[in-house]
Formats: C-alpha cells, sequence, structure tokens
C-alpha cells in the first residue's frame, strides 16, 4: 500500500518521464565516447536528485518510507554496478564500437526498467495475496548471498543462451555493424546486423538481473511506487557510470563480498517476516511466529551503507596496495 500523496506520486512520474528520455533518447543518441567530465557531471546530477527526492518523501510521507527509499536505492545502485561487469563483457564479445556503445546502453537500460516494472508489478500481486512467497525471496536472496562469496574469485565469462543461438542458425546476421541500423543491405541482400543479438543479449540479461534485485528490493519496503522509484534512479546516469568505471570495475575486488552480506541480511530478513506473519499451516499451526524480532528500517540501511562502503573502501586500499608492489 502506497504511503506517499497521489499528487506526489504523479508529479513523480512525469519527472522521472523527462529525466528518462532526456538522459536515453536526447543525451544518450548522440553517438560519442563521453568524457569523464560529463560522466561525473551527469552521475552527480542524478545521485543529488536521489537524495533530493528522499527528501521530498520524507517530507510529504515521513520518515519511515523516506529510509525504506535510501535502503532499496543504495541496494539496487550497487546491484546496477555489479551488473556493469556483464555489460563489459557482452560489449566486448560481441565488439560493439565505442562510439555506439551508449546507445546500445540506453536501449539495454529502457528494456531492464520495462522488465523491471512487470517483475515489481507481479511482485506486489504476489505479496498481497501470499505473504508464504517471503520466505521463497528470502531463501532466493540467501542462496545467491552465498553464490557471490563462493564463485567471488572466478572469472565471468558470458555464455549465449539457447535463444541466441538458434537465431544465429535462422536468419541472416552479418559480421560487421552499420551505425545503429538493426537492418543493412550486403550486395543488394537484406541483412539484420549484429546489433539485433546484442539487443537481445542485454535483455535477456535484464530479466536475470531482475530476479536478483526485485527481492531484494521488496525485503526492504513493500511500497510498489517506493519499488519502482528506487530501481529507477538505481538505472538514471548508469551509462555514464558504465565509462566512468569501465576501466575500474575488475579492480573493486571486494564488491562481490559486500553485495553478498547485503542480499543474505535482506534474505534473512525476509525470512523473519515471513516468520512473524506466518500462515502456513504446518509451520507453528499457520499461526504467526510472534517471538521473532522485527528488523527496523533505519538498522537495514545502516548495514547496507556499512557493506557497500566497506567493501568499496578495502577494494580502494587493495588496488592502492597493489599498484605500489607493482611500482615497487
Amino acid at each position: 500500500m502506497a504511503e506517499t500523496p497521489l499528487a506526489f506520486e504523479i508529479a513523480t512520474f512525469v519527472v522521472l518521464a523527462l529525466f528518462f528520455i532526456v538522459d536515453l533518447f536526447i543525451i544518450g543518441r548522440r553517438p560519442h565516447v563521453p568524457s569523464t567530465k560529463e560522466c561525473v557531471q551527469h552521475i552527480a546530477f542524478f545521485v543529488v536528485m536521489a537524495l533530493i527526492f528522499g527528501g521530498c518523501i520524507w517530507y510529504f510521507a515521513g520518515s519511515k518510507p523516506a529510509i525504506e527509499f535510501y535502503s532499496g536505492w543504495l541496494t539496487e545502485y550497487s546491484l546496477s554496478i555489479d551488473n556493469l561487469f556483464v555489460f563489459v563483457i557482452i560489449m566486448s564479445n560481441f565488439a560493439v564500437p565505442k562510439k555506439i556503445q551508449k546507445y546500445v546502453l540506453s536501449v539495454g537500460i529502457t528494456i531492464a526498467l520495462i522488465f523491471r516494472g512487470l517483475f515489481i508489478l507481479i511482485g506486489a500481486a504476489l505479496i498481497s495475496r501470499f505473504t508464504w512467497v517471503f520466505f521463497i525471496f528470502g531463501a532466493f536472496l540467501i542462496y545467491t548471498a552465498i553464490k557471490l562469496v563462493v564463485g567471488g574469485d572466478e572469472d565471468e565469462e558470458y555464455h549465449e543462451n539457447g535463444l541466441i543461438r538458434t537465431l544465429r542458425k535462422v536468419i541472416k546476421i552479418t559480421d560487421e555493424y552499420d551505425g545503429e541500423k538493426l537492418r543493412t543491405t550486403r550486395n543488394g541482400v537484406r541483412y539484420w546486423t549484429p546489433m539485433l543479438i546484442v539487443f537481445l543479449t542485454i535483455g535477456t540479461t535484464d530479466v536475470m538481473f531482475a530476479f536478483d534485485s526485485i527481492p531484494a528490493i521488496f525485503g526492504l519496503t513493500k511500497d510498489p511506487f517506493l519499488v519502482f522509484t528506487s530501481n529507477v534512479f538505481a538505472l538514471l546516469g548508469l551509462q555514464q557510470l558504465y565509462f566512468l568505471l569501465g576501466a575500474l570495475l575488475d579492480k573493486l575486488v571486494y564488491l562481490p563480498a559486500g553485495l553478498s552480506i547485503v542480499l543474505g541480511f535482506i534474505g534473512i530478513k525476509l525470512v523473519m517476516e515471513a516468520l512473524h506473519g506466518n500462515t502456513l499451516p504446518f509451520i507453528n499451526g499457520g499461526e504467526g511466529v510472534h517471538w521473532v524480532p522485527e528488523i527496523p528500517t533505519w538498522l537495514s540501511l545502516a548495514v547496507i551503507v556499512v557493506a557497500i562502503g566497506g567493501a568499496a573502501i578495502a577494494s580502494i586500499i587493495k588496488m592502492k596496495s597493489m599498484e605500489k608492489v607493482e611500482k615497487a
């Protein structure tokens, strides 16, 4: 159930739509490699906008939903940074020219927003009818957290899924790009360009990202408005972040560890909430397990800030120490 006034929500959607149109379809459509200054300015703008938006929620709806928004935004933003690893691999694997990578990211982020919106609607509907779904969400996040720790030292690779492999066999696809075009003509014959495969790859990858991010955000707030806006603000400026951190992503060695702590914590929080509002007949006779404590929203925010901030600082310290060793 939304805790913010309807007029505020409508105004928010209008402003966010304008942000996305300008960020993705006006600035993002101009084919160029953004400078460091341009990237920093865009990222700083959207971070400040997210902080201001959280302050507006605090003013209109109170401190609890505002803290839930900040917690959700930080979690989704951190997951988005981790997802940039895969974007880098996809761009490299398909040899996407640097000049059009910004456009490809614009389309990919739009696809991500659509998929996340659908998953949010499905998740909200499930939660409103079946509180036991928290057990599934919680178990999935704990499993993901363990997988991040266990597989943290492995080299990430992108492997084409069955859809992409089948597509290559049934349609004509060139080996060369033709700017931003999906279709091109070679010797009088119409071909699809590799751009089609790149878009499908990013789209199917975004589905997998949604499986991680949506259960995580529902572990912090049940308000669909806060869930959606947390995701939107996490995606805004992501293309600039891609270019800014592209060379540094492999040096953020402790980011998976920080994310695993966050996801594990939220997973446990979801299981505890599921136990507290239990309706399953084989657990405590279908009654809630009321001795299970409820985790306050401020504690969730504190854990997220400490885990992600600590991982970033530890990564920077290790990167500096490795640079000193190399120089020596």
